[in-house]
């Protein structure tokens, strides 16, 4: 079993439009850096929990933006938990597929250059898709949480959580309605990416 890197630092209760919340703030270790879980209700050992781990966009979790489905899939998220009456967002500090907020939007200009996502990740030096789940694996054990119910189009997301020891027991896709700004941003995330969107042509 390795080392935790993670510690428990505040848990508060959140009411929201979406539901009544609790959210855990971690920190990782050695660093100043916080991550969050929203949690709803309780479970028993073993028992499948309906779980997000949601990368953080603050483009679309905060500011709305119609680039992207990020804060569309993350309030879908907490809608479908709230119904269910129990289940967890890891939200993480992933900015643009583990890039960074400052390269996230030096991707977005040269998307606007006419480059897709994934183009644009590769012109600036990095991989189509930056992102570990390690830590947020390491949460969702602290939470008790083992057996999961992953709501995600994105199949990377799902073996790199089970590749941490968790068993993912269903998928649950959270495809969301396309626009005429983010059309070709989900057509390349499913194309080049192998997102999940069997009706966006359709959308």
């Amino acid at each position: 079993m390795k080392k935790a890197l993670i510690k428990k630092e505040a848990e508060v209760r959140l009411p929201s439009e979406y539901g009544d919340f609790n959210l855990h703030a971690y920190r990782l270790a050695g660093t100043k850096e916080v991550l969050l879980a929203l949690v709803k209700g309780t479970w028993k050992k073993d028992e499948s929990v309906i779980v997000r781990v949601h990368s953080s966009c603050i483009n679309g979790d905060v500011f709305g933006s119609l680039l992207c489905d990020c804060g569309p899939q993350l309030h879908t998220a907490m809608e479908r938990i709230a119904r269910e009456g129990k289940g967890v967002i890891v939200y993480m500090n992933q900015e643009g597929r583990g890039i960074g907020l400052l390269n996230k939007l030096k991707a977005y200009k040269l998307q606007e250059q006419g480059l897709d996502t994934v183009e644009a990740n590769l012109k600036l030096g990095f991989k189509m898709d930056e992102r570990d789940y390690g830590i947020g694996a390491q949460i969702l054990r602290d939470l008790g949480v083992s057996k999961i119910r992953l709501l995600t189009n994105n199949p990377q997301k799902r073996s790199g959580l089970a590749g941490y020891g968790l068993e993912i027991v269903e998928n649950i896709p959270i495809e969301i309605e396309s626009n005429k700004y983010n059309k070709d941003y989900l057509i390349a995330k499913r194309n080049k990416m192998g997102h999940v969107l069997p009706n966006l042509d359709e959308l």
